[in-house]
């Protein structure tokens, strides 16, 4: 018998988010008119985006981050630690995603907020209970896209360890590749101590009682004793159990063992369907159903409900450039490309045109079986704007998106994942019936 409450299986809703990343995915985005590069730093700007998202009625924005500069170029073996080559034609720097959602998050209302935090060069400890204070500040709206780091740059802006030895091309290809298993053991472990620390104060840990000057029930506040080959961590969390209980963990992944670390570990998984770029990795041309019945076949092999975790539910990733009254968005991108000199290639698919190729596209993922999608406008705020007007109240019309919550709704709710259980009372409770 499992030692945790398996959870109560729910319809998956299907879910349309936002991917937000400073001027836009397309890399010259920055220079299109419509953008305001001398914002992407200011409050105003990230609080704006999120507030035409929140009233467009999306249930969850993501923030992009990383630990190394957007354009920086990876030098070769025998270059100096530290030598880079940026490309001055892209946007460099990043607010911290983590701090903006919590900046963001009582600013908001009903939106989900989920910043991107490495697990890599990180203290897992700092990040959980990060993350804790999120969901806490946003009333249960917090969830984290989980991402680790195998480049040079990360690991020489930290100076605490190298970068693993990885076989770019047998990554990208899919292949086995043994650099690539200890990242992802690392990260692994990281979202183990994450997930232990946010049940380590159980709901009723804090009980207040004036007569006998007791704040918390020790009995319900326990130590997590997590041994792992790169890190232990003893607990409890500094943090007490947070709205959601459990956060909502996502993944970006493209090969099969990013599947397999997304069955052990996400709620969420984010796919990117039906793109040729090199950057799909070994995603390129797959389509939606091939990608879906991978991450299956990864979810098969894990007990999720013995972990407390509902099936993963599957999100494709789609870059997007509307059409708007004064240009087409595949002229956008096109004019985009030529400022550029390269056309824009990245991970996800890149879809232009007029809202209703968009959400012909979009259906046919979810006949294919997506639970949601994660749109990544080209250009901010043009983009986005054009998904506000016009995508969203198309695809709710055809029956591609919820109608929108105006009151605070938690995240897990909105990815129909339900009550998450506490491992740490499912473990007490008997002792308790016994005694």
């Amino acid at each position: 018998m499992s030692s945790i409450t398996e959870p109560k299986q729910t319809a998956a809703p299907f879910t349309v988010g936002i991917a937000l990343d400073g001027a836009g995915w397309h890399p010259s985005a920055w220079r299109d008119e419509a953008a305001r590069p001398a914002d992407l730093f200011s409050p105003e700007y990230w609080s704006e985006l999120v507030d035409t998202a929140e009233r467009a009625g999306a249930d969850y924005v993501t923030f992009e981050d990383a630990l190394r500069l957007q354009g920086a170029a990876e030098p070769g073996p025998d270059a100096p630690a530290g030598s880079r080559t940026l490309d001055p034609a892209r946007v460099e720097g990043r607010l911290d995603a983590l701090l903006t959602a919590s900046w963001l998050a009582p600013r908001t209302r009903s939106i989900g907020l989920i910043p991107t935090v490495t697990t890599t060069h990180t203290e897992p400890f700092h990040v959980a209970t990060a993350l804790q204070t999120l969901d806490h500040v946003s009333g249960g709206r917090a969830g984290w896209q989980l991402r680790f780091s195998a480049d040079r740059a990360s690991a020489d802006a930290f100076g605490r360890r190298p970068a693993p030895e990885l076989d770019i091309e047998r990554v990208f290809a899919g292949e086995p590749e043994a650099g690539l298993d200890a990242l992802i053991t690392d990260a692994a472990d990281a979202a183990e101590v994450a997930r232990r620390l946010w049940d380590s104060w159980e709901d009723d840990a804090i009980i207040r009682d004036l007569e006998t000057g007791r704040f918390l029930d020790r009995d319900r506040v326990h130590h997590i004793d997590f041994e792992g080959d790169g890190f232990s961590v003893i607990g409890p969390s500094i943090v007490p159990r947070s709205p959601q209980g459990q956060i909502v963990v996502t993944l970006l992944a493209h090969a099969a063992p990013i599947f397999d670390l997304a069955a052990r570990t996400a709620d969420v998984v984010f796919i990117t369907p039906e793109n040729e770029a090199p950057a799909a990795g070994a995603s390129r041309g797959k389509t939606a159903a091939d990608l879906i019945a991978e991450v299956r076949e990864a979810e098969a092999g894990v007990d999720r409900a013995a972990l407390g975790l509902h099936p993963l539910r599957i999100v494709a990733d789609l870059v997007v450039a509307l059409d708007s009254g004064a240009e087409g968005g595949a002229d956008r991108v096109a004019r985009l490309d030529r400022l550029a000199g390269v056309a824009a290639a990245g991970d996800a698919r890149i879809e232009a045109g007029p809202a209703e190729r968009i959400a012909d596209r979009i259906a046919a993922w979810r006949d294919a079986g997506v639970d949601g999608v994660r749109l990544r406008p080209a250009v901010l705020p043009l983009d986005l704007s054009l998904i506000a007007s016009e995508l969203l109240p198309l695809l709710r019309a055809r029956g591609l998106a919820n109608p929108g919550a105006s009151e605070p709704t938690p995240l897990r709710e909105r990815f129909g994942l339900g009550v998450a259980p506490n491992r740490y009372a499912a473990r007490r409770a008997p002792q308790e019936v016994s005694a």
